[in-house]
């Protein structure tokens, strides 16, 4: 499960439980609708009570930022776990994008207003 809340320019989400591949489509949606106009879009992801996530949404990760990676401008990524900070890193290889673990959430928003 997910929640999403967007402002003008951020889009964030945090992961409940299991992150499905229906919840990273709805992500998928905001993110295109919001760089629709030409614009790039920071995402801040809270990880912190995502407990797993399906091999679905890791395939359609890849597949999903390869494609648009260009339309985002800073990631931060709040989490504890050292896999999934591994796992971000990662995702750098196929984003034109700054991306950041934190794990505290203010330092995370500062971060991403600056």
């Amino acid at each position: 499960m997910i929640t999403i809340e967007e402002t003008e320019n951020l889009i964030s989400i945090a992961v409940f439980g299991e992150f499905t591949l229906a919840d990273y489509r709805e992500f998928e949606d905001k993110v295109l609708r919001k760089a629709a106009p030409g614009g790039k879009v920071n995402v801040l992801f809270d990880w912190r009570d995502m407990l797993s996530y399906t091999i679905d949404v890791a395939w359609e990760d890849i597949k999903f930022v390869r494609e648009h990676g260009s339309e985002f401008n800073r990631i931060a990524i709040i989490t504890e776990n050292q896999w999934r900070a591994w796992a971000a890193w990662v995702s750098n290889l196929f984003v034109n994008a700054d991306i950041r673990v934190f794990r505290d959430y203010a330092e995370a928003t500062a971060w991403l207003e600056a």
